[in-house]
């Protein structure tokens, strides 16, 4: 599926390895040592890969990997690109401050509709809010916009790292 014409702000992929997982998060862990330009963070069977604080920017994105076993032999890594999880808590946090006065602005205007009292401030601020939406929705667009080319530097270093891995 094309993620051109889909609505997506975080996406996701998925890699079947001929490999164990064991493996694949061994030769994470060696990378830590062996290069300066990531972040390496191994949690169990979680791989947080980031750029380190001098090169990020308020966009930065992070590639959140994890490896599951699924035969002794073979593992399915399933990765996920975001921002930093402050970020995306924040952007969370707004949405739902936009949608809880948008409805509470709706029950107020039909309140007001109901008893036939004024409700087109009411009105005005569910459209202000249906605004306020869009762009949020558009400044996370532009923001990964803006990392997609470190997004690209992420998935690169990944692909390198597999390609370390014995049978991929």
């Amino acid at each position: 599926m094309s993620t051109t014409n889909t609505i997506v702000l975080r996406p996701r992929f998925k890699i079947q390895l001929n490999c164990s997982n064991e493996s694949v998060l061994l030769d994470f862990e060696k990378s830590k040592s062996e290069q300066k330009d990531f972040i390496v963070n191994r949690i169990d069977d979680h791989v947080f890969i980031k750029f380190p604080k001098h090169k990020q920017h308020f966009w930065s994105p992070q590639l959140h990997l994890e490896i599951n076993e699924d035969t002794k032999d073979t593992a399915t890594l399933h990765g996920l690109f975001g921002p930093n999880p402050t970020v995306w808590t924040l952007f969370m946090f707004l949405h739902f401050f936009v949608a809880v006065i948008f409805i509470g602005f709706g029950v107020w205007a039909y309140s007001n509709w109901s008893l036939k009292n004024t409700y087109g401030m009411q009105v005005s601020v569910m459209i202000l809010m249906i605004i306020i939406w869009f762009a949020l929705y558009f400044a996370g667009r532009m923001g990964r916009l803006k990392g997609k080319d470190e997004m690209h530097e992420l998935h690169d270093f990944m692909n390198n790292v597999l390609k370390k891995s014995p049978k991929i």
